[in-house]
């Protein structure tokens, strides 16, 4: 019909908004402007993460009429360390972190460490300051 020749799909888009997540999981709800269920949650390649009920959360929108969204990342807690330019610092609940540094040296601090599978150092190990020494047992 005529019509449906003079109607044209909208350009694409793209925005951003700050939302506080309603649902927890691999797929959340969101309110921004009002609740959206379902989002998916996009992280950097090999970075898996959930955010937790209430947090706050970028809305990423795109699309025609930006009605496609993913959450995309959280805003950090206030009290993170200071890292330098390249730096990596992953962080969880209980005050767990890896952090990663420039001069090749890793930090490890939890309350409670597993390994499963094995664990291979290369370099010097310390524990709690103090320098590790195998047990001669």
């Amino acid at each position: 019909m005529w019509l449906s020749r003079q109607i044209k799909p909208g350009a694409a888009t793209a925005d951003a908004d700050l939302g506080i997540t309603t649902i927890s999981g691999q797929k959340v709800g969101v309110v921004t402007r009002g609740e959206v269920r379902d989002l998916p949650v996009y992280g950097p390649g090999g970075y898996l993460w959930t955010p937790a009920n209430g947090a706050a959360v970028l809305v990423i929108k795109g699309g025609p009429g930006g009605e496609e969204q993913c959450v995309a990342g959280a805003r950090p807690p206030e009290k993170l360390p200071k890292i330098e330019p390249e730096e990596v610092y992953l962080y969880g609940p209980g005050g767990n972190s890896v952090y990663l540094k420039r001069d090749g040296s890793v930090e490890i601090q939890g309350s409670r460490v597993s390994v499963t599978g094995g664990l291979s150092i290369t370099g010097e190990l310390t524990v709690n300051g103090q320098p590790w020494m195998p047990c001669g047992c």
